[in-house]
């Protein structure tokens, strides 16, 4: 099968690189139809380099256009936080406020600081769903809390002294903000980020509305053989994207490249929230021991450095994977979203990050 591809090519990346050097980075990646998706290069907001390639549809074979929608998985959970953010700003809520005292839940001890950074202890919710759902319907945020409330799985260690990656963290964000606020997460969500910064294509969408969008870049995981890419739902182990097609919070998030550098551009200048707020974002946790754990509020925090912030986020969903890094230093951003979730994929990220840090 053969690739189809678009390349735009800007001018200059950065003094002394060339587009055709961040070509040549990238070549190896694009062997072998391994990496269908969307890389761009933006300073201040504005593109200097992007390159779209592979297929909206392996099946049809559509080309990937550069307007795309694609589900955003985990890189979702920086729209969360930025809910979170706004209701302290708006004093709905604070950070260090106990989570049971917004959610009835049979977990104490746990503040929402801890659901933001991922040091809060809490079970995995989707084992829970996976073990005692019934799967011929679609669960949301309350049934995940009745279910964790019904079999009340035990916390994983204390509150605040480690880091451990936690979706229920998040979907208990999404909850503690409907309740806090007294309105829908997604209808936050939209009249808050999206549409105040003009973020037309992005919105939390179910699977079915998904579906009916023909410019959604449809997940695809490859065969045995590697070289064919199948669609991501024809796989049973993608069910759980179905019957958990409601929850809010961890993911389900989609979007574009442009409108994710319309959000990059709206946290350069401080659009949505104070700047002192966001840098709580961009802040390490300080864990009970003296520890530092390195995730902020929704961003990983690969350097904090004093005027060298570098802060990011991956997604993983089935037929996805996703990226976003900011140089806040430089003004530099990096966006790869890819519809055939590539083996190489982290390490493709990790050579473009090089291009946009140094």
């Amino acid at each position: 099968m053969r690739i189809y591809f678009l390349l735009l090519l800007f001018p200059l990346l950065a003094v002394g690189q060339s587009s055709d050097q961040v070509d040549a980075s990238i070549a190896p990646f694009l062997a072998n139809n391994q990496f269908s998706g969307v890389v761009t290069i933006a300073r201040e907001g504005k593109i200097i380099y992007q390159k779209t390639t592979g297929y909206r549809d392996f099946a049809s074979r559509t080309p990937l256009k550069k307007t795309d929608l694609f589900e955003l998985a985990s890189v979702s959970k920086q729209f969360t936080s930025m809910v979170i953010m706004l209701l302290q700003e708006k004093g709905q809520l604070q950070f260090d406020d106990p989570v049971e005292q917004y959610l009835d839940i049979p977990y104490k001890n746990i503040t929402i600081r801890h659901l933001l950074t991922h040091t809060s202890g809490l079970p995995d919710y989707q084992a829970i769903m996976d073990q005692h759902w019934d799967k011929s319907k679609v669960a949301n945020n309350d049934d995940i809390l009745a279910y964790l409330r019904r079999y009340a799985p035990p916390t994983r260690f204390v509150a605040g002294s480690k880091y451990e990656y936690s979706n229920t963290g998040y979907v208990l964000l999404a909850s503690i903000a409907e309740k806090a606020s007294g309105r829908d997460f997604t209808e936050i969500c939209r009249t808050e980020i999206f549409q105040p910064l003009g973020m037309k294509d992005t919105d939390l969408r179910t699977p079915a509305e998904r579906s009916v969008i023909p410019h959604f870049a449809k997940g695809h995981i490859a065969d045995q053989t590697g070289t064919n890419f199948l669609p991501a739902d024809s796989f049973p182990s993608s069910n759980y994207t179905i019957w958990l097609g409601h929850r809010e919070g961890p993911g389900r998030i989609s979007s574009t490249t442009n409108d994710l550098l319309k959000w990059d551009a709206a946290l350069r200048n401080n659009r949505l929230i104070k700047k002192e707020t966001l840098n709580e974002a961009y802040t390490p946790m300080l864990l009970n021991d003296g520890q530092i754990s390195y995730y902020g509020f929704g961003w990983d925090i690969f350097d904090n450095q004093p005027n060298h912030t570098i802060v990011g986020h991956n997604g993983d969903n089935p037929g996805y994977k996703t990226q976003i890094i900011r140089s806040v230093f430089n003004g530099k951003t990096l966006i790869v979203l890819s519809n055939n979730a590539p083996d190489k994929f982290d390490e493709l990220v990790k050579t473009l990050q090089k291009l946009i840090t140094e």
